[in-house]
């Protein structure tokens, strides 16, 4: 803007607020109503629509984007609207860190195969090693039986048969010494053998006593100890014996149970550094972005705004992109959409399906048809962080001819059409405000408020339902003490729009043709004397004027800026 421009919209601005502090002083009072610029309500035709920039995007095309991991540099990159085939290369990012890092990996891999084969042969040696250990102690358990079986059909029936038989012996040998030395008594009586012959056949029978004595009590220390306690000895090692299969058999299946963990570990191991080599050799691979098909290269970067989520420097080789982020998009047609921000004030207004005139800057004197295609369930997140206030939808027009002049990133501005009627009352935005609740237009000649029924409105013309006829002449400046008519799509202060009650033109005439017929009123000059008006007043406006949306200020700077053109 020129510097004459912003002073003239300064003197514009100065003036608005002059007016509505007039308006102010005076809303009180009794109106001049023969002053008044008044406004003869219409019947007529009526058109419904809105005009909302946008930007051209196509409608089918590829996106591409980074696949590698983190944050990678950009090495080359194909020039913006190259028109490539199927498998040229269009981005190469830099693989000198993954080289090192498969390199390396390499290593760790045949690592963890060297690892995951001794595990495999330890569980070899481990079940090997196993079985041994468990023969041995299933034979010990077998021996330790048959040594209690030998003892109990073998061994204690032969000691105690030796046993008997030498008791047996002893007392047949102790018969002969009694015998003997029976007779010899006899014949030492009759002096035949001498006295020492007599004591030594004695001694014989006392020597053959004593062993028929010792006999027997062998016998007995074999039957009431020997006896049990070689029984409880070979019953023990047998209980020793199966307790050490048992420690071995379980010790064994523990080491197993280990070796098999061990090897399925090894395994994991290897198979997650294999799994890692892989990904190292497809990101390897995805460091060149080859193109999906025949296309136009556009940069993604062309095709977003400014922001804090996108990028805001066009895409260059030597910088940065990230993962997942859009690089290239390739148009697969020439078939295109307009993408719209719709402001949240008109989504009652726009429903899918509604035909669409497109026109587009960059193609002068060329207009394209189409009709909405959706609207986003909600806000845009990125304008809402930008300006809280600000809450816009994102809708997508499709444009129903193909043209190959039609590029992404063009700007265009988008007529929505959408209620239409034949024959309705319509009067002018400004000429309704609300009034202790109620909507309400003021006629000409009346300082009272007639209630009227509204409908839509294009900004310019709002659809009065009820309460007015065609012909009925209505206040275009209605009391200042008024309410503020929101309407279905903006907010019109009362006293802001005091400064263009006469000044009605074409300029303001909705985009789809509606016919606006001059205001029937004489406008009158605007009083400039301000010194009536009290501090208070003038506080009151100037607050009312601060509390205007940033879209309202910009609605009132580009009409002002029209007027003044």
């Amino acid at each position: 803007m020129t510097v004459k421009k912003k002073i003239i919209v300064t003197i514009v601005i100065a003036v608005v607020l002059a007016v509505g502090v007039f308006s102010l002083a005076y809303g009180n009072k009794k109106t001049e109503t023969s002053d008044m610029p008044v406004y003869e309500a219409q019947r007529g035709p009526l058109k419904i629509s809105i005009v909302q920039s946008g930007t051209i995007k196509s409608r089918d095309q590829i996106v591409i984007k980074s696949e590698l991991e983190g944050r990678n540099t950009i090495i080359t990159l194909i020039p913006e609207g190259t028109v490539v085939k199927k498998g040229d290369l269009l981005v190469e990012l830099d693989a000198s860190n993954l080289v090192d890092k498969r390199v390396d990996q390499e290593i760790t891999v045949q690592n963890a195969e060297a690892s995951l084969i001794n595990a495999k042969e330890d569980l070899e040696i481990t079940k090997n090693q196993a079985k041994s250990d468990i023969s041995k102690a299933q034979l010990d358990l077998d021996f330790a039986k048959q040594d209690l079986e030998k003892y109990l059909e073998g061994d204690y029936p032969n000691q105690l048969t030796e046993k008997k038989k030498e008791i047996t012996l002893a007392k047949e040998e102790l018969a002969l010494a009694e015998e003997r030395l029976a007779n010899s008594q006899v014949l030492y009586a009759e002096k035949f053998i001498s006295k020492s012959e007599l004591q030594s056949d004695e001694i014989a029978e006392q020597k053959r006593r004593l062993n028929l004595e010792l006999a027997e009590n062998d016998l007995m220390l074999l039957e009431e100890y020997t006896h049990n306690r070689n029984i409880a000895q070979y019953e023990s090692d047998v209980d020793q014996a199966e307790m050490a299969l048992d420690r071995i058999k379980r010790k064994s299946n523990a080491n197993i149970i280990q070796a098999e963990a061990n090897l399925r570990a090894k395994t994991a191991e290897f198979e997650r550094q294999k799994e890692k080599l892989a990904k190292y050799i497809d990101q390897l691979d995805k460091t060149k972005i080859y193109a999906p098909s025949d296309g136009l290269v556009i940069y993604a970067s062309s095709t977003k705004g400014s922001g804090w989520r996108g990028r805001t420097e066009p895409l260059t080789e030597g910088s940065e992109v990230s993962e997942r982020e859009e690089l290239i998009h390739l148009p697969k047609d020439a078939v295109s959409n307009a993408e719209l921000a719709l402001h949240e004030a008109s989504l009652q207004k726009v429903k899918s399906g509604m035909r669409t005139i497109v026109s587009v800057d960059a193609i002068p004197g060329r207009t394209y048809t189409g009709k909405v295609f959706s609207i986003a369930p909600l806000p845009d997140p990125q304008s809402m962080w930008l300006n809280p206030d600000l809450k816009v939808y994102t809708t997508i027009v499709h444009i129903d001819q193909a043209d190959p002049e039609l590029r992404s990133g063009m700007s265009c501005k988008v007529e929505i059409i959408g209620e239409t009627y034949d024959d309705v009352v319509y009067v002018p935005i400004q000429a309704v405000v609300r009034h202790e609740g109620r909507t309400v237009v003021y006629l000409e000649g009346s300082d009272e408020p007639h209630p009227v029924e509204v409908g839509l409105d294009n900004n310019v013309m709002v659809h009065i339902k009820s309460g007015l006829e065609g012909g009925e002449r209505v206040q275009l400046t209605p009391p200042l003490q008024s309410e503020t008519y929101t309407g279905q799509s903006e907010v019109i202060p009362a006293q802001i729009e005091e400064t263009k009650p006469d000044e009605l033109t074409a300029a303001e005439t909705p985009a789809a043709g509606t016919d606006i017929p001059a205001a029937a009123g004489k406008s009158k000059k605007r009083p400039a004397n301000l010194e009536n008006l009290t501090p208070e007043q003038r506080e009151e406006l100037k607050k009312k004027i601060e509390n205007m949306t940033p879209e309202q200020r910009e609605q009132l700077k580009n009409r002002m800026q029209q007027q003044l053109e």
